[in-house]
């Protein structure tokens, strides 16, 4: 099982990559990882932008149904729905923990809570993932 790191590395020059995105723990049941909300992930407002929110939180549901993946296999995002209930300013750090209600052979269903940087709940994701067989 990739570890953290290893996961980032793979994530680097990707969209999560340029996000920003920090994991900070990768395991079967959890993920967790931190991003800065800068100018560039913005509404006009200076507020983190929803779909900021929603690329943050796919990425950390995906990682959690790589890090559960049979050899070979791969995975896409094949539903998902966001409650989003605050705002996070620029400037600020939001922080997502990425939990498992469901990994099956065949799908995944995980859900994210992002929290501001003084710990408010931002938004609700719930997603499902597909596991396609090698």
């Amino acid at each position: 099982m990739p570890d953290a790191a290893a996961i980032q590395s793979l994530l680097a020059p990707l969209l999560p990559g340029l996000m920003g995105i920090e994991l900070t723990l990768a395991e079967p049941e959890r993920v967790t990882a931190t991003m800065r909300v800068r100018p560039d992930l913005c509404t006009t407002g200076g507020i983190l932008h929803g779909g900021a929110v929603m690329a943050f939180a796919d990425t950390l549901g995906a990682v959690g149904t790589f890090v559960n993946l049979p050899p070979g296999a791969r995975t896409t995002t094949i539903e998902s729905s966001t409650k989003f209930l605050a705002g996070a300013p620029v400037g600020t750090t939001v922080s997502a923990a990425c939990t498992a209600f469901h990994r099956g052979r065949t799908t995944m269903v995980w859900q994210t809570l992002v929290r501001s940087e003084a710990g408010k709940l931002c938004a609700v994701v719930t997603q499902t993932q597909l596991v396609i067989p090698a």
